[in-house]
């Protein structure tokens, strides 16, 4: 990845793209599963989201093979897609790129105010 690439998000917006090509090749649940499944991981991700890519890499990978063996999505995550989402990046409570910018804020603000007492 380049310097350029790198600044212009240009690689996350190529890699996407190619996940979105991958998953429209999937059966409709699949497509579905995988929709709800993307959609319950950016929260996770960083600034960038450049974390969240093998991610995304590994799950596109599972809903290709499980389809391809004929499993149905029930087989593969149960009825618990958000549930399997969370424990992808750690579980419920994981924190969100919010959370870590208010204790970042926070932190900021306590060490400004510290300095004028």
């Amino acid at each position: 990845m380049s310097f350029l690439e790198k600044i212009t998000g240009s690689d996350l917006t190529r890699d996407i793209k190619s996940f979105e090509v991958r998953a429209k090749k999937l059966p409709a649940d699949y497509q579905i599963a995988w929709n709800e499944i993307a959609c319950s991981l950016w929260v996770h991700g960083s600034f960038s989201g450049r974390n969240l890519i093998p991610i995304f890499e590994n799950v596109l990978e599972l809903l290709e093979v499980t389809s391809a063996q004929g499993q149905s999505i029930d087989e593969v995550f149960g009825d618990d897609i958000k549930g399997f989402s969370a424990a992808i990046v750690g579980g419920e409570g994981a924190k969100t790129y919010r959370d870590k910018w208010r204790e970042q804020l926070n932190k900021s603000v306590m060490k400004k105010l510290g300095g004028l007492t």
